[in-house]
């Protein structure tokens, strides 16, 4: 399922969903040529949209949350460039017929079955879970093509300008190598005691520093799979049971180990089947042509693998040895020839019987889950709190005392008890105490929910609770200002002609090298504040920057630097390439569908936004 929503969350987030353009109503959020967004219409996507996202972060988003984000924005943003496409392409007259709308989802891998190949009860079940019916995923596709088509003949670039490569590459990959001095909190000297007035000033300049955040106290209930499947048992009869049922799944495709011969023309091809047809070996034409073994292997493939539709069809009906008549694939006119074939093997009961009963064990486990998940709210919504309904079903709270924000407890450390891998605390810090909340689905299918039982407000912390903190923060301001005063007095001597060696010495320091420095790669020696400013640094020259600390200074000079090689065809130079060019087509794309929505016309009802995104229905 979590496939499905991925792809289906993915594919709207670029396209949306167009159904919802029908006539106009008596309240519009937008009007694009003749199409209109209205507020009901806009509501229904916007609110699906945020449930989508939601569930890809593993939190519901709030009202709040989402008009922060400017998620209001985004999404209708999105709508008006897939309207202004839509209302496009219907004057353009494009189509696209039902057999090619239904192969290209076939070929959408969550679809799948387990022996690789479209699954219509798996098709159905997926996009039904994520809300859709048939004709309305089969009707969206179709846009979504259809749009495919139209922005696809404005933004197809062949390949990024080499100035742009060669520049971007020189940015990633430059390398730079610098002698440098470190200066650490030896060479800031003796720091004097402060005095308590100098405490007392410093604590009122920078109080801010030392607020108390605003704590929470949380009470949490997990149900997870694993807390499941400690009481889940599958039995070697109901193992058996479900193998026979359902034998085609553990069927292991065949394979045939396949050459491929391409032509550029139709004639040439087949003149070439007329030479094999009378005794010429296939290897031999493919050596005319300049192909070695390699080039016209295809190894072992399924009958799943991603061929050309007729190329896959004449693969799989030839017997060994043959080679098939010219059949169309993606880029020319092919030859087939079949070397091996490994027929469609059965697994065996004994084989299967681990995967089975860790399929049965995650069915009913989901299946026991959504029982709990449903006796859990019936008892919240009899007014039970999470404590009670845990000790009435059997199950367990976790209790955190103190949490900010961030996730730390009241001396500083990580709050123990919060759930890896989803975000409860931003949930727990946008509600109050006594109001019910909504469970957070996890992302492995179980579910937490959680009770603010305290709310510490934040507050303003005085000198005496924090005197020690005081005292250690101003104790390091004053290193870190001697250190960089120190390091702008040995910069000017360097500068004026003195050697690193005799600064070096004269400090009781030495003189340190960095080779191979590049922007945006972590270096043991060399803090990002420092090799920032080493690339912006001309050779020969020198500056000085902040080291792994505030406490820590670097005194350097850039004494080589080394330009990459723009190698057109290894693997970093042509990764380079595509992402530029991606990124050149997608800047093209939007100035395309900017103009399209300028042709049409485009006006939006900011006040009905507005009212969408502050949660009023009152239309």
């Amino acid at each position: 399922m979590g496939a499905v929503v991925g792809f289906l969350i993915i594919s709207f987030a670029i396209w949306g969903i167009g159904d919802i353009f029908r006539g106009f109503g008596r309240s519009t959020v937008a009007k694009i040529g003749g199409t209109e967004i209205g507020f009901e219409q806009f509501r229904q996507i916007y609110n699906e949209r945020l449930q989508q996202i939601g569930a890809q972060m593993g939190r519901p988003i709030s009202s709040d949350q989402a008009r922060a984000l400017g998620l209001d924005r985004q999404i209708l943003g999105q709508l008006i460039s897939e309207a202004a496409l839509d209302e496009r392409a219907r004057q353009l007259g494009l189509g696209i017929a039902d057999s090619e709308v239904a192969r290209q989802i076939q070929e959408i891998p969550a679809f799948r079955g387990p022996g690789g190949r479209f699954d219509h009860r798996i098709f159905e079940q997926r996009i039904r879970s994520a809300g859709y019916t048939e004709p309305r995923f089969v009707a969206e596709q179709r846009r979504v093509m259809l749009r495919n088509q139209l922005t696809q003949s404005v933004s197809g670039i062949p390949e990024a300008p080499k100035t742009i490569v060669s520049a971007l590459n020189r940015f990633q990959n430059e390398k730079r190598n610098i002698e440098y001095i470190a200066l650490g909190r030896a060479q800031a000297g003796d720091v004097p005691a402060p005095t308590p007035e100098e405490i007392a000033s410093y604590f009122d300049t920078h109080k801010a520093l030392f607020r108390a955040p605003e704590y929470r106290k949380l009470v949490l209930l997990q149900l997870t799979p694993g807390d499941v499947a400690k009481w889940m048992q599958v039995s070697d009869a109901d193992t058996k049971r479900y193998y026979e049922e359902r034998q085609s799944r553990y069927v292991n495709p065949g394979r045939r180990h396949l050459q491929q011969i391409i032509f550029p023309a139709q004639e040439e091809a087949k003149a070439a089947k007329e030479r094999i047809d009378s005794g010429v070996p296939f290897q031999t034409i493919a050596s005319e042509r300049g192909l070695s073994d390699k080039d016209i292997d295809l190894g072992l493939v399924a009958k799943s693998a991603a061929l050309a539709p007729a190329v896959q069809e004449a693969a799989f009906a030839l017997p060994e040895e043959a080679v098939s008549a010219p059949v169309q694939s993606r880029t020319g006119f092919a030859l087939v020839r079949v070397l091996k074939i490994e027929p469609d093997r059965v697994r065996s009961f004994e084989e299967a019987s681990a995967e089975i009963k860790q399929d049965l064990a995650r069915e009913r486990t989901r299946s026991e889950i959504n029982e709990k998940h449903d006796k859990i709210e019936d008892e919240r919504a009899a007014g039970q709190t999470l404590t009670e309904v845990a000790q009435k079903l059997g199950l367990s709270t976790t209790a955190i005392d103190t949490v900010d924000r961030s996730g730390r407890d009241a001396s500083g450390a990580p709050a123990i008890g919060l759930p890896p891998g989803v975000d409860v605390l931003a949930s727990a810090f946008s509600t109050d105490v006594g109001v019910e909340t909504d469970p957070i689905r996890l992302a492995d299918g179980g579910y937490v929910w959680f009770e603010v039982a305290g709310i510490a407000p934040a507050r303003e912390r005085n000198l005496d609770e924090v005197r020690d903190q005081v005292e250690t923060r101003w104790r390091e301001d004053q290193i870190a200002a001697r250190l960089k005063a120190k390091a702008g007095e040995l910069l000017e001597k360097i500068r004026t002609g003195a050697s690193f060696m005799e600064l070096a010495a004269a400090e009781g320091l030495k003189v340190e090298t960095a080779s191979d420095l590049q922007r945006n790669h972590p270096d043991e020696k060399i803090s990002p504040a420092a090799a920032n400013t080493v690339f912006r640094t001309a050779k020969g020259a020198a500056d000085t920057a902040e080291g792994q600390s505030p406490a820590e200074r670097v005194v350097f000079r850039v004494i080589e630097i080394t330009a990459p090689p723009l190698a057109p065809n290894t693997p970093e130079i042509k990764q380079l390439q595509e992402t530029l060019r991606t990124s050149l087509e997608r800047d093209l794309l939007g100035q395309y569908v900017a103009q399209v929505e300028r042709d049409l016309g485009t006006t939006i009802n900011q006040d009905a936004l507005r009212r969408l995104a502050g949660g009023q229905t009152d239309y």
